[in-house]
């Protein structure tokens, strides 16, 4: 069994948070322009995905062997981001890239679903480290979770199929992260009414 290896904070956020935030500069740079590659010109949005893609994988790569484990949920997005975000620049065809974090939403809700009608928590087994609770508390919050990744996929499709390229930007850079933030804070009584005692 690989052991996890702890790093440093500021280096995990920056190899976690680092790709978005720049695809976010490139996009704002670029977002009114046209850029010509190999004959073909594509606009500032399908310049920033591809230059998220490899700078995503190398980040991935980097926390994986700086830790020596990554995470179900990062392994899904790196391969969902190379698929559509793959997908988006080959056809040139920015829709793609702004389904993905529908799918990843529906894919994690589907998977926590599954986990909680089977009775053995996965989120519970792969967090249980971090987080200790009992098991009622991790069925609820596995519940919750269920709940928002539903309407975080609703919200997705909502704001690229009705809002400008600009719009989606913001909200996939600050707004996706803001709601899973303030769900934890929401659920904070949760963790305090379940955690187990300290030893």
């Amino acid at each position: 069994m690989t052991q996890t290896r702890k790093i440093n904070p500021l280096l995990k956020a920056a190899l976690e948070f680092g790709p978005l935030i720049l695809f976010f500069v490139v996009f704002m740079r670029l977002r009114d322009q046209t850029v010509a590659i190999g004959g073909t010109e594509y606009s500032g949005f399908i310049v920033a995905t591809l230059v998220f893609i490899p700078v995503l994988v190398a980040s991935t790569l980097a926390l994986w062997r700086l830790t020596g484990k990554l995470a179900p949920m990062q392994i899904a997005t790196l391969v969902l981001v190379i698929v559509f975000g793959g997908l988006s620049v080959w056809l040139n065809d920015p829709r793609f890239f702004k389904m993905k974090p529908t799918l990843i939403y529906l894919l994690f809700a589907a998977a926590l679903g599954v986990s909680l009608a089977l009775r053995r928590n996965w989120l519970q087994l792969v967090m249980s480290e971090a987080l200790p609770m009992t098991s009622e508390g991790w069925r609820i919050l596995t519940g919750r979770l269920v709940v928002l990744f539903l309407g975080l996929a609703v919200a997705n499709e909502i704001v690229w199929r009705t809002m400008s390229e600009t719009a989606w930007v913001n909200f996939k850079t600050f707004g996706l992260p803001a709601l899973m933030v303030v769900f934890f804070v929401l659920n904070a009584k949760l963790f305090e009414r379940h955690a187990l005692p300290k030893e």
